[in-house]
């Protein structure tokens, strides 16, 4: 059967390895946006995935251990798509009421102590809010959150029915 449990975590894991590669040579390499800090959160999200279906694509798993890597590959997802939606928010505020820009991220990094930066960035800053790319609509951050909930379904269908690629 061409499309087991295998294929589809590898896929899952091309589409993360796309988006990727999306951020890094389209985004930042030819158009030279600069990623925020909320930007950065949701790559971090999307390498966190895609690591996990790598594994489980290279492990292939029974049942049991394809609902583990789900389990476990919801943290990543759902921590990319909870900012990716906060991100989205942050757009969508009337502009008095966007944030001030802040120092970037690699600056909080050096300086201030983790629980600190992770506060800093989960309130945004006035360059979240900046919309630089959209298409059909959506927004960097709108497609993003498009790509973690597909990969919340299918990790969700993991979980309910282990390797549903299995016949009987």
């Amino acid at each position: 059967m061409l499309w087991n449990i295998r294929t589809l975590n590898l896929l899952a894991f091309l589409v993360t390895a796309v988006a990727m590669a999306t951020a890094l040579l389209y985004f930042q390499g030819y158009l030279g946006l600069t990623a925020c800090p909320l930007c950065i959160f949701q790559r971090v999200g999307m390498i966190g995935a895609g690591a996990i279906f790598l594994i489980a694509g290279l492990h292939k798993p029974a049942n049991t251990g394809t609902r583990i890597y789900a389990l476990i590959g919801l943290i990543p997802t759902g921590f990319g798509a909870f900012i990716a939606a906060r991100h989205i928010w942050i757009q969508g505020l009337p502009p008095d009421q966007v944030p001030a820009c802040g120092p970037d991220l690699a600056y909080m990094m050096q300086n201030f102590p983790l629980q600190q930066v992770i506060n800093t960035v989960l309130k945004g800053s006035g360059e979240c809010a900046d919309v630089q790319w959209n298409l059909l609509g959506l927004t960097i951050p709108g497609w993003t959150l498009t790509v973690f909930i597909i990969l919340m379904m299918f990790q969700l269908l993991q979980l309910i029915k282990g390797d549903f690629t299995r016949k009987g």
